[in-house]
């Protein structure tokens, strides 16, 4: 029976998940359709045009993100110290930006006057919000819920666009939560719909690298901030450029026409986290078939699952795929 995902998240052990949802009946419900001729790549636009506006609501960043014809990837870092920083005010207005909330919220929001019998029930229903404002299941949701309601419309139907539930994993280490990103942000490649990162239509490597050229970083997107420090910004602790360079020449490599290695100078970030550059290609291309849970090294899947109090350690032996010397 599949668990409920509050059941799936351990804050103690990592702030990463990787979620994808899949359309109904693997159909490509937002790309060519080859039965009646349509196209329906605008859809993959509608899809990340909200990925990037929820970053403005919820306590939740992008890290990456890919929308392809049939499904789509996000990797999330939930940020439970903003959340945590916000007043009831702050709470109330990030909700409304979403949902009506009610007569009483809006009371407050607007500086009136709360009667006395009617402020337990506002710092509840405060209280509940800023649950859900760093929840993931509530982020999928205010993702799927509207582009399944604006497809179905165009189309003129009802029923289900997505399939049931999105499939959520934990990334518990630095080296699984690269894998999984650099895996999400190279589908358009590995499908053969891109030739390389920056030509990946409706991905978050294509974002970073439109940004950086204007030498910036993209405000929606998880920053990369460099080596790890003393009190560092929140963001990932490596080096953009040794990434993107990184992802494409993984990008090169994994592309049939394009046999190769990686080469030295895009070695370092793998040096770094002690992983070679053949499992490296491995994890990246392979992903989504090695791992069907939580991401990281025995060590850290143990901890993991010590803290859910599991008995079971499921998935163990996918994870020895990171156990290196």
């Amino acid at each position: 029976m599949p668990r409920p995902r509050s059941t799936q998240i351990s804050l103690e052990d990592t702030p990463y998940y990787h979620c994808c949802s899949r359309v109904v009946r693997r159909a490509f419900l937002c790309g060519d359709d080859k039965y009646t001729g349509n196209n329906y790549d605008h859809r993959r636009g509608w899809v990340e045009s909200l990925i990037l506006e929820l970053t403005e609501v919820f306590a939740i960043d992008v890290a990456a993100y890919a929308v392809m014809s049939n499904h789509l990837h996000v990797v999330l870092h939930i940020d439970i110290e903003t959340v945590n920083r916000w007043s009831d005010r702050d709470v109330i207005e990030q909700w409304h930006k979403l949902f009506k909330g009610d007569e009483l919220t809006h009371k407050f929001a607007n500086g009136q006057l709360i009667d006395p019998h009617e402020v337990a029930r506002l710092k509840h229903t405060i209280a509940i919000y800023r649950s859900r404002l760093c929840d993931i299941s509530w982020f999928m949701r205010c993702l799927n819920e509207p582009i399944a309601r604006q497809a179905n419309q165009e189309d003129n139907c009802t029923g289900r666009f997505w399939e049931g539930r999105f499939k959520s994993q934990a990334l518990l280490d630095e080296v699984a939560v690269l894998a999984c990103m650099a895996y999400v942000e190279l589908n358009p490649v590995r499908a053969k719909k891109a030739s390389t990162p920056e030509h990946s239509d409706y991905t978050s490597i294509q974002q970073r690298i439109k940004a950086v050229i204007k030498g910036e970083q993209p405000k929606p997107l998880l920053a990369f901030i460099g080596n790890e420090r003393a009190q560092q910004p929140k963001g990932i602790a490596f080096s953009f450029k040794d990434y993107l360079e990184l992802v494409d020449e993984t990008g090169r490599v994994i592309r049939e026409d394009k046999r190769g290695t990686i080469s030295k100078s895009a070695e370092n970030i793998l040096q770094r986290i002690n992983v070679p550059a053949e499992t490296w290609l491995k994890l990246t291309t392979d992903f989504g078939k090695l791992f069907r849970g939580p991401v990281g090294s025995i060590q850290e899947l143990d901890d993991y699952y010590t803290h859910l109090e599991k008995r079971r350690r499921h998935f163990a032996n996918s994870c020895l795929h990171l156990q290196f010397s």
